[in-house]
């Protein structure tokens, strides 16, 4: 039952389930599964894997999310490259060619959501609607679209109708936005000194009014508006989101063992939560640090619930 989840994501450590995994899950109930290369060995071998999560829950559409951004992050390389497209071939493609601009889009999101679904995915963690800025750190610099906020946003916006009418949910990412930020936020805390006034007229432009119904928090801190805690732990900052950008749908943390995250497991999940994220996403599969996760993730709320049933009817 839908009820007796948890509001959190965990990884997987291989091509199958361990036994300890397999009692972690019937025992803690996670909102969702990430696989990552390391999961993905073929077409059979996926579709056995995913098969197996949904069994455990006894749910034909429980949530297994991806990153196939395509370009440097494209977790199905082992099944299919697509390397090639990467952010910058679609940006180029964009302003060269904007009339036939979402007939070359719509192609290549129709073939990986054929294969997703081949495999048993229902989540891609994608698009992604940070700034590219000549100084941005290349973690983002390559996956960014433009600096242009307009036409990130308009990207942005037939990546996610596209996977929609495939009946796959997209996740936007990295709200409210980490284009500006000059450290890798998987190694450092990435600090913005940028004033609330050009943020809303350039990099929280990009994440208006997006009809997702999920987008993942940036682990950066911007000083302007709290100089203390990253966009994931900000009260602050996740008050924007919700009013200023007007996005009222699922908020997910990013991985909350990335290391810009200076606290332990238990108070990066317990102060994302406090600070109003919906979700916590725990990416390494470490064991010890998912039962942490576990322990101190709700079950899901009124609004959760909600919302995962909204991404069902997406979904099946």
């Amino acid at each position: 039952m839908i009820s007796k989840r948890r509001a959190f994501i965990v990884g997987i450590k291989g091509y199958k389930l361990t036994n300890k995994e397999i009692s972690f899950l019937r025992k803690y109930r996670p909102w969702g599964i990430i696989l990552f290369t390391r999961n993905i060995k073929s077409i059979e071998q996926t579709r056995l894997l995913t098969d197996k999560i949904k069994s455990i829950f006894k749910d034909k559409s429980f949530p297994i999310m991806i990153d196939q951004e395509g370009g440097v992050v494209s977790r199905l390389e082992n099944i299919l490259t697509s390397k090639p497209f990467n952010s910058s071939y679609y940006e180029s493609i964009y302003k060269r060619d904007i009339r036939n601009f979402e007939t070359y889009l719509k192609i290549y999101v129709d073939q990986i959501s054929y294969l997703l679904k081949m495999i048993g995915i229902n989540i891609n963690n994608t698009p992604v609607l940070d700034l590219k800025y000549s100084f941005s750190h290349k973690i983002i610099k390559s996956r960014a679209f433009s600096k242009n906020p307009k036409i990130v946003s308009k990207i942005g916006d037939l990546i996610i109708k596209h996977y929609k009418k495939n009946g796959i949910s997209c996740v936007i990412k990295h709200i409210p936005g980490h284009g500006l930020a000059k450290l890798d936020s998987h190694h450092s805390l990435p600090k913005v000194n940028k004033s609330l006034k050009y943020l809303d007229k350039n990099d929280f432009k990009a994440f208006r009014k997006k009809d997702a119904i999920l987008a993942m928090t940036s682990h950066v801190i911007f000083n302007s508006i709290d100089n203390k805690n990253t966009a994931t732990h900000s009260k602050k900052i996740i008050n924007i989101i919700r009013n200023k950008l007007n996005y009222k749908n699922v908020l997910i943390s990013d991985d909350i063992s990335m290391k810009a995250l200076r606290y332990s497991i238990k108070q990066n999940t317990i102060r994302s939560f406090d600070a109003g994220c919906n979700i916590v996403l725990h990416c390494n599969a470490k064991l010890s640090e998912m039962l942490e996760v576990a322990k101190n993730s709700p079950k899901l709320n009124s609004f959760l619930m909600k919302k995962t049933k909204e991404f069902y009817k997406l979904v099946s």
